[in-house]
């Protein structure tokens, strides 16, 4: 939804949220709106959410919409509670989080690829592997092929007759990208050269990223799918990144409400407060499987080898495991258990050993985990992964937005005095201001480097526009804050996304601290 400036203005006035300006206010709204007043994240509030916008807290997680959308409104209205001390936006957490624990997958009734119905948020297309099972004439199974390139919706797989009987070919498009693999005059006979499963495995990596698995009990040459093109379907599968993002505002509200008397004798946040104890306990639950620690101290999250996605059997991206890590966080600080004592300092032990100090003096690091095998590669003889079964080293360096999350599960660990120190932050807030503040465009407007080592290019906006969520090291230097406002009043940004709320209330948040 696009307001024009006077649009805004006017519909605030008519709705009570904004009064009248006058004298010096008048001549600041006449140049964009102002995003350290808390005027503009309430009307931004009551515009997302009437807007219909993806990530509205009614959403289902099927596509990343409450994970990537309504997260961010959540900790939105902590970051504004902690600004104001205004327990209207307490009052908004409670009505958006009830909305969003029923959509857990045990509330919706819905299950993983596993078949478990679990109290979280499954998510499939774009970011799963897709599947479909080729069948007999007499609709037997015989094969399963996956695809893990994204959207893997988009795809569909075709067999046609091959060169003689019992031999078939096999296509898989996507039609998004227009990315195809073909594999000409396949068998069935494992014990044949051209046997299916064995041809598309030493043709991996292809276009579409395909492999095979053969689903017959006992595998033999007297059979062929039947021909047709049959959609993939991407499975569903609950994601570290996706439980952490959504959890975090939960727990953070549990502790806000239980560390202050004056909140925790009000019977409806005490009795939030215990039930998203509860919540966020029994979600970051869900991923007990996916831990991994070490005897010297240090805490991850794996992709467990089977799990449809593209990487399965590795490491998980620094920022996917570090969102969950904020929950645990918080729920530390709520609880004192030591259990989440433990796994905080061991994830914050792990990313700490990821960083370097650069000639500015501040942290860089990179998306993969660089003790990991998707960082360093490995061999389709490694036995690492069924649907990547081999990869050449992913040496990406950071981004700017999941960037982000890294330094707020530093912030947290930092806050709750459970790891890092105040020198530690002021190295984050040099990544920032050293690293990824670009010069000015071409447009004139302020900008930022896509990647936490300053490059990338300055004309990405998923990534400039989250400059506002590094807020959480701010107070270390304010040009943080200053330059991350400044691409904001630059742009005259709407509220179409609920990071740019999230973003508004970290500016309010700060400015309230200076």
């Amino acid at each position: 939804m696009h307001l024009s400036r006077r649009q805004f203005t006017t519909g605030a006035l008519a709705m009570g949220i904004l009064a009248p300006l006058t004298g010096s206010a008048r001549a600041a709204a006449a140049a964009g709106y102002d995003y350290t007043a808390r005027e503009t994240f309430d009307l931004f509030d009551r515009t997302f959410h009437q807007s219909g916008a993806a990530g509205q807290p009614s959403d289902t997680n099927e596509a990343g919409g409450l994970a990537w959308g309504q997260s961010y409104i959540l900790a939105g209205f902590i970051r504004m509670y902690e600004a104001y001390r205004d327990t209207h936006y307490l009052d908004r957490l409670i009505t958006n989080i009830d909305l969003v624990l029923a959509g857990r997958d045990s509330v919706r009734g819905v299950s993983d690829y596993r078949g478990r119905s679990l109290p979280a948020w499954r998510a499939g297309a774009p970011y799963t592997v897709g599947t479909v099972t080729l069948k007999g004439a007499d609709g037997t199974p015989l094969l399963e092929v996956r695809t893990s390139l994204t959207y893997a919706n988009d795809a569909v797989a075709t067999v046609t007759a091959g060169g003689s009987e019992g031999r078939f070919t096999l296509e898989v498009r996507n039609n998004r990208t227009n990315l195809v693999a073909t594999f000409p005059d396949l068998s069935l006979d494992p014990a044949a050269a051209d046997y299916a499963v064995r041809r598309i495995l030493d043709a991996f990596p292809t276009p579409t990223r395909v492999t095979a698995k053969d689903l017959r009990p006992a595998p033999s040459g007297d059979a062929a799918p039947a021909p047709g093109a049959t959609p993939f379907v991407s499975q569903p599968v609950v994601f570290t990144v996706h439980t952490g993002m959504i959890s975090y505002p939960m727990a953070s509200f549990a502790k806000i409400v239980l560390r202050d008397p004056r909140l925790a004798a009000v019977a409806k946040y005490r009795r939030k407060a215990i039930e998203y104890l509860k919540a966020a306990r029994d979600a970051a639950a869900v991923h007990d499987d996916e831990w991994r620690q070490t005897d010297d101290g240090y805490g991850y999250f794996v992709w467990n080898k089977g799990t449809p996605l593209g990487y399965d059997g590795t490491e998980q991206p620094t920022n996917q495991g570090l969102a969950l890590g904020q929950t645990y966080a918080e729920l530390a600080a709520a609880t004192g258990d030591p259990f989440y004592r433990d796994r905080t300092r061991r994830m914050a032990r792990m990313f700490a050993r990821e960083l370097t100090v650069d000639a500015d003096d501040a942290y860089v690091w990179s998306y993969w985990p660089a003790f990991g095998r998707t960082y360093n590669g490995f061999a389709k003889s490694d036995g690492v992964s069924e649907y990547t079964p081999s990869s050449n080293p992913v040496r990406s360096i950071e981004d700017l937005s999941h960037g982000a999350i890294d330094v707020e599960f530093a912030a947290a660990a930092f806050r709750n005095k459970l790891f890092f120190t105040g020198g530690d932050m002021a190295r984050f807030a040099r990544t920032y201001t050293k690293n990824l503040i670009a010069p000015t465009g071409e447009d004139g407007h302020p900008t930022a480097y896509v990647r936490v080592d300053g490059t990338g290019g300055a004309t990405t906006p998923g990534q400039y526009l989250q400059a506002p969520r590094w807020m959480a090291v701010a107070q270390w230097d304010d040009a943080v804050f200053t330059h991350s406002r400044s691409i904001y009043d630059a742009r005259a940004v709407e509220p179409q996304y609920g990071s740019y709320l999230s973003s508004v209330a970290y500016l309010n948040w700060h400015a309230r601290r200076r």
